[in-house]
Order: structure tokens, then C-alpha cells, then sequence
């Protein structure tokens, strides 16, 4: 049997990488799901589409020499995702794992007046700089759906595959040395799922 739902929840978004000082915060998701229910397999699949607002903060400081602080950023996300949901308790418990495609916008400063503050551990890469990143990524779901009937909690953890941080490597930065950008996304998401 086929149905369709809705889903919204909560996001904890980070950027794993040695080239920025992050620090993860919350944001928030929603969407839709196509469910497709298997009765004698064991296990089901889903179509989402989700669109997201996540947060995070990278450190940086108004001159090279100045104490660093903690400058918000927000990343606006679409995601299309296939899941497989291994039955572990028939249709009330299940695993869900399956390839994530996502489409981001800039990774957007929400202080414009910060915009030429210095990201820390570097002397000229201001925080307007690494705005433009890498827009299409593959990542990989994984996590658990637990509930009654037609409503679901699910938790799951999004890791990105590709580098987010690679299109800035293809910017002329100025940098003092040669050093490569490189970064996964790493995101939680809590989300409440009806089934219509």
C-alpha cells in the first residue's frame, strides 16, 4: 500500500573540518514523504523531499590579533532522499537507511556588519569570503522511525560524502599559503512524521 505524509522537526547542523573552528546549532525541517508499505517484505521504502534552515557558527575575530568570536551563519537546504526501512518491529520500529542529493543555497552571514571580520587561524580570509560553497552534495542517511498507526518519530543522522567547502578552492581567496579547503556536513534532524 502507498501514502504520502508530512514531516517537520528540528535540525543540529555542523561542518566537520580542520580548516574553521564550528560550533553546531539548531535549525529546522520540513517536508513531505511518498511511503510505500511492503506487507511481506521486511522492509519498506520512502521518497522525501525536505527543505531545511540550519545554523552554525565559525570563529572569527575583527582584526588577525583580536580575540575570536562566534559569528552565525545559516545554510538553506533542499534535500531529495530514497530510504530503506528495515522492519525491526514490523512498521513500529524501523531502520532506515539510504542516499541523500542536496542542493544548498550560500552559507549566509546574519551579521552583514561582521562581514570583514577575519576567520581565525587566518590573517586575510574575511567571513564575507567563504560564503560561496559547494551547492550540489551526495550524503548518506541512517538513523530510526518509532511510533503507532500513522504517526512516526524518526531520528537520523545526514553525513555529506562530498566536500561542502570544495568550491571555494576554485576562488581566488589570497591566501598566504596553499592550504586546500575541505569539509563534510554533518546534521541531525529530529522530525515528527503523519501519515495521511
Amino acid at each position: 500500500s502507498n501514502g504520502v505524509g508530512i514531516q517537520g522537526g528540528i535540525t543540529q547542523f555542523d561542518i566537520l573540518t580542520d580548516n574553521f573552528e564550528t560550533k553546531s546549532q539548531t535549525g529546522y525541517i520540513g517536508g513531505l514523504t511518498a511511503w510505500v508499505d511492503i506487507p511481506h517484505k521486511w522492509y519498506n521504502v520512502s521518497y522525501n523531499i525536505l527543505l531545511s534552515e540550519n545554523n552554525l557558527a565559525i570563529n572569527a575575530a575583527p582584526t588577525a590579533t583580536a580575540t575570536s568570536e562566534a559569528l552565525d551563519y545559516k545554510l538553506l537546504t533542499a534535500q531529495v532522499s530514497f530510504l530503506f526501512h528495515t522492519k525491526l518491529i514490523g512498521n513500529n520500529l524501523t531502520l532506515d537507511v539510504g542516499p541523500v542529493v542536496q542542493y544548498n543555497g550560500q552559507l549566509e552571514l546574519k551579521d552583514e556588519n561582521k562581514e570583514n571580520y577575519i576567520i581565525s587561524g587566518y590573517n586575510t580570509l574575511l567571513a564575507e569570503d567563504i560564503a560561496d560553497i559547494s551547492r550540489f552534495n551526495v550524503n548518506g542517511a541512517v538513523g530510526i522511525s518509532a511510533g503507532f498507526g500513522r504517526f512516526l518519530i524518526r531520528g537520523q543522522y545526514i553525513y555529506g560524502f562530498t566536500n561542502i567547502l570544495g568550491r571555494l578552492n576554485d576562488a581566488n581567496l589570497n591566501l598566504v599559503n596553499d592550504e586546500k579547503f575541505k569539509g563534510n556536513q554533518s546534521m541531525f534532524c529530529l522530525t515528527a512524521l503523519l501519515l495521511l
